[in-house]
């Protein structure tokens, strides 16, 4: 009954639709991810390379040290509150703890990963074309797979909060029947009236 009496079940699932919709919000911002990455280069070494160091053929420039600062700085904010957020609602989520470790893992290295092969491609060797493209599959991979087992766990636990809801309802009618039963149990029998 205290389940009902303060309206606790109505918070849960206020914060489960809350938080649900932040999921289809991070489900957008996934796309945009791979938008923008395939709107700039695609999954081959030739089209890393032609981004960060230029293309005669494209007649495109390298990357300035200024340039690629700039977008580190607003990406490694922006991915790291990504990062965390998503993290820690996966820690609510009802799954095995391992592998919440390993997602977790993977999410902050790839997210690391993407943002130093860029770096690594401009400035060091044009080698590391090939971590860039595995960092960021990675990086879509993880955060995919977060997105979608947060939003999975909360569905669930939707689920089995509307059921606890009914079986709550059902207990409290059955114990409002038995409750009025009893009183007319106990309530005194007319007696028979002798004429």
């Amino acid at each position: 009954m205290r389940y009902f009496v303060t309206g606790e079940q109505n918070r849960q699932l206020l914060l489960n639709t809350v938080v649900l919709l932040f999921m289809v919000y991070m489900l957008v911002l996934w796309i945009s991810i791979g938008l923008m990455y395939f709107h700039k280069m695609n999954l081959t070494a030739d089209s890393v390379v032609a981004y960060y160091l230029g293309s005669e053929a494209n007649f495109t420039e390298p990357r300035s040290y200024q340039s690629l600062l700039e977008v580190s700085h607003a990406h490694l904010f922006s991915m790291g509150m990504l990062a965390v957020t998503l993290t820690h609602l996966l820690l609510f989520a009802q799954l095995p703890v391992l592998l919440k470790i390993g997602l977790s893992l993977a999410v902050y290295l790839a997210a690391i990963g993407d943002e130093a092969a860029g770096w690594l491609v401009r400035f060091v060797h044009p080698g590391f074309a090939y971590l860039k493209i595995a960092m960021f599959v990675m990086l879509e991979l993880s955060l995919g797979s977060l997105i979608v087992l947060v939003a999975w766990s909360l569905w669930r636990q939707r689920h089995e909060m509307r059921l606890a809801s009914v079986r709550k309802r059902a207990h409290h009618a059955q114990a409002k029947h038995a409750d009025a039963a009893k009183g007319r149990s106990r309530a005194p029998r007319p007696s028979a009236t002798r004429a």
